[in-house]
């Protein structure tokens, strides 16, 4: 897949990261598509690292999109937990 593949992939993913985590997020849509981006490469290395399985075989393969939004799920959780400790000790 190309690079274009894969920001649209992280795009999506963050999307639907942030569909099932609602809530009020210490960034903006920006940050919450930069963590999808970064959320659908976590997930692939993940999915190779932990379950010996190329999960990024294609981009509508199910099991890309599994690890796209699982890694953004992480990835969105994590910052959540920094950015927020953060904010109430400002």
């Amino acid at each position: 897949m190309g690079i274009i593949a894969w920001i649209l992939i992280g795009l999506l993913a963050g999307a639907i990261a942030k569909a099932l985590m609602p809530g009020r997020d210490p960034g903006g849509i920006i940050i919450t598509m930069l963590i999808g981006v970064a959320g659908g490469l976590l997930g692939g290395w993940l999915g190779k690292v932990i379950l010996g399985v190329d999960a990024i075989d294609g981009f509508f393969d199910l099991s890309t999109w599994i690890a796209a939004i699982v890694g953004s799920v992480i990835l969105l959780a994590l910052y959540r937990l920094v950015a927020g400790n953060r904010h109430r000790h400002a």
